[in-house]
């Protein structure tokens, strides 16, 4: 009987896994979300004609057709696994979405297909890696935007009891100075339209405290944020590092079983081999018993 006889049959569970989880595949996949990406580019040229197009728009069907195949399979080989993870959900509404009709008020949903580009987050891991660290990172972001808030309605108060009689437009109320503050930490047009009108407005010395306010908001502030994100992103460089190193210790661990298990066993393959060498010359350096004579018949004698 043959070997492939005697194996069970492979359900087409496992098959359906199987192909989702070969490296050929994920690879696949990553092609296609970057030739996707350049196509959906160029369709927002003038210059292609109407032939290349409508060649876009059917390669467009073709894609999407691929990533709906990809979605059941997934879906079809972990079944309710699937929607434990949530970059599959997120895969699974980016594909939904490129499905609803381009008719009447659908019609605006086309340009969402560009969302389609960030499945590449999810199948890469390097980026799923850096997307996770600034989830993670969202607890003490919350924080730090708590006290971002603060320092700016502290300096709107203070700017608009400052300069709201002589700036109106831009300190006149709590909202407004504290829209022009939040532009004074962009460093966005910070000299031209927000300190050197408050100077010319009568308040030669208002630099020192819109300065200041850079310093702690613009500053301060966003490096806390960015400090936040690396250190999300070296816990989760930390974390991966003592999963590898844990597995190394359980491979060495399971090397070093597998190790005594196997010089246990030559030792007891060397025991047996000398109690047979034992039982072999015993049964040579035993006497052998003498013939016996056949006995004579009457007719003999």
């Amino acid at each position: 009987m043959s070997d492939s006889a005697t194996l069970p049959p492979v359900s087409l569970t496992e098959r359906a896994r199987t192909l989702v989880e070969a490296d050929w595949f994920t690879t696949l996949v990553t092609s296609v979300i970057i030739i996707n990406a350049i196509l959906l580019g160029i369709d927002t040229y003038d210059f292609v004609s109407p032939g290349a197009h409508r060649l876009i728009d059917f390669a467009d069907v073709l894609i999407t057709a691929f990533f709906v195949f990809e979605l059941g399979c997934k879906i079809f080989a972990y079944r309710w696994k699937f929607f434990s993870t949530g970059w599959n959900v997120f895969d699974m509404v980016v594909v939904l979405v490129a499905l609803l009709p381009n008719l009447g008020q659908f019609s605006v949903l086309r340009a969402l297909r560009v969302l389609r580009v960030l499945r590449l987050v999810s199948v890469v891991p390097t980026m799923r890696r850096v997307i996770e660290a600034l989830f993670r990172a969202i607890p003490g972001m919350g924080a730090i935007l708590a006290v971002l808030v603060l320092i700016v309605y502290v300096g709107a108060v203070m700017a608009t009891n400052l300069y709201g009689d002589a700036v109106p437009q831009k300190f006149g109320t709590l909202e407004r100075a504290a829209f022009t503050l939040f532009q004074l930490m962009t460093l966005d047009g910070w000299r031209g339209e927000i300190v050197q009108p408050v100077m010319d407005a009568g308040h030669p010395y208002s630099w020192i405290f819109f300065l200041s306010f850079m310093l702690v908001g613009a500053f301060a502030i966003l490096n806390l944020f960015m400090a936040l994100i690396v250190d999300s992103m070296n816990d989760d460089v930390e974390r991966g590092i003592s999963e590898i190193e844990g597995k190394q210790d359980a491979l060495r661990k399971a090397q070093t079983e597998a190790d005594e298990s196997r010089a246990e066993l030559t030792r007891i393959v060397i025991a047996i081999s000398e109690e047979l060498a034992d039982i072999r010359t015993a049964l040579e350096a035993k006497p052998k018993p003498p013939a016996r004579r056949p006995k004579k018949t009457p007719d003999q004698g």
